[in-house]
């Protein structure tokens, strides 16, 4: 008898500019309070991010010299030998970042 590998289907859903940087705030402030994130958060960042620089949507210009930052925090984390460490060595990166996200964010 062949057995039939079940696949979920995707629903693949397009976020404007606030839901990203929305998702985005969700994840750095839980990572900030936790002091711990997954190697598949790191990547989420890291797709928002460029996501985000590629539409140029985002006309604020301290927000945007903090993105390429926050990629690079995340690119340095999905490395990182202790997600507590890494995540307690930026935590004032952390909160710059989450506060500037929350002036660029419209809560809905």
């Amino acid at each position: 008898m062949k057995q039939t590998k079940l696949i979920p289907e995707v629903i693949m859903m397009t976020l404007d500019i606030n839901n990203q940087l929305t998702l985005l705030l969700d994840i750095l402030d839980e990572q900030n309070i936790d002091s711990s994130a997954s190697i598949s958060e790191y990547h989420q960042i890291k797709r928002l991010v460029k996501s985000m620089l590629a539409s140029n949507s985002i006309t604020d210009e301290q927000l945007l010299n903090l993105l390429p930052e926050i990629y690079n925090y995340s690119q340095q984390g999905e490395s990182a030998k202790s997600q507590p460490d890494h995540i307690i060595l930026n935590k004032n990166n952390l909160d710059n970042w989450i506060s500037a996200i929350q002036q660029n964010t419209i809560i809905e």
